[in-house]
């Protein structure tokens, strides 16, 4: 099992095919939720994932500050059905948020996170800065985590 952290231009079509096709699974299949989930905002994202045995175990996309909000934002979060319950999404929190901070510079992470994650993101130093909302048809809040206050 790696780690892989890549531009969209880095990505191979096949590593790109593999994302989306886990993507989709979760968020349209698993969710129920039909909605355009290649959005356009992957070609100026990072792409931060795990593959086991060739596949994408664990997923999710860094954008820079401009590109959803004013402010950095992690999005696309997953782990497949298999790999849940193991601390990958720990980790990948972590990563994405470390090379966030530390390798962008950025002082501000903005997160648009389903309701029922509020208390995992929290965990991360994430603040809910908005009331519940429906998004898709999921509940959601917005939330901030800022440099400063997350060490």
């Amino acid at each position: 099992m790696s780690w892989k952290l890549k531009t969209f231009d880095e990505l191979t079509t096949r590593e790109l095919y593999s994302i989306l096709k886990e993507r989709t699974e979760i968020f349209v299949v698993e969710q129920n939720c039909p909605y355009l989930e290649v959005d356009g905002k992957d070609l100026s994202s990072y792409h931060l994932y795990k593959e086991v045995d060739g596949e994408i175990a664990a997923y999710l996309r860094i954008l820079p500050a401009g590109v959803s909000y004013q402010e950095a934002s992690l999005g696309r979060v997953i782990v497949k059905k298999e790999y849940r319950g193991q601390g990958l999404a720990q980790e990948l929190l972590r990563r994405g948020i470390d090379f966030t901070l530390n390798e962008l510079k950025e002082d501000t992470i903005k997160i648009q996170g389903q309701h029922y994650l509020e208390k995992f993101y929290g965990s991360f130093g994430f603040q809910t800065i908005s009331d519940v909302y429906m998004e898709d048809g999921i509940p959601h809040v917005d939330m901030l985590l800022e440099k400063e206050a997350n060490g």
